[in-house]
C-alpha cells in the first residue's frame, strides 16, 4: 500500500466507500464524478502505478473475471459499455494507480475526449 494513495486508501478501507464488488485482488466502487448513468472504478487492492507495470495476474482478472460480473450486476451486456485506462499525463490519468473505468448506461461517443 502507498501511504499517500488515495485508492490504495479505498482499498484497503482506511477510507470508507461501498464497494460493488470485492475480492482479495480488487475492489470496486462507483465514481463519485460520474461520466455515465453507470460508471463504475476498478482497482487492484495492490498499487501498481499504471497499466505498464501490473502483472497479467491482475489485468487479466479484472479483463476476465471482475468484469463480466460487473456487466451482469449492472444489465449492461445488451447495450453495451465502455472500458477505459489513463495512462499518463496526456493519458488523462489522475491518480497514479492503476484503475479500469466502466462506463454504461448511454450512447457512447467516438472519439473520445
Amino acid at each position: 500500500m502507498s501511504q499517500d494513495c488515495i485508492f490504495c486508501k479505498i482499498a484497503w478501507k482506511k477510507i470508507e466507500t461501498e464497494f460493488v464488488y470485492e475480492d482479495d485482488k480488487v475492489v470496486a466502487f462507483k465514481d463519485l464524478n460520474p461520466q455515465a448513468p453507470i460508471h463504475i472504478l476498478i482497482v487492484p487492492r495492490e498499487h501498481f502505478a499504471e497499466i505498464l507495470e501490473a502483472p497479467a495476474s491482475i489485468t487479466g482478472h479484472i479483463f476476465s473475471n471482475v468484469v463480466p460480473v460487473l456487466v451482469d450486476k449492472f444489465g449492461l451486456e445488451s447495450n453495451g459499455f465502455r472500458l477505459v485506462i489513463n495512462t499518463g499525463k496526456q493519458g488523462g490519468q489522475t491518480v497514479e494507480h492503476l484503475h479500469v473505468h466502466l462506463l454504461g448506461g448511454r450512447d457512447m461517443t467516438w472519439p473520445p475526449g
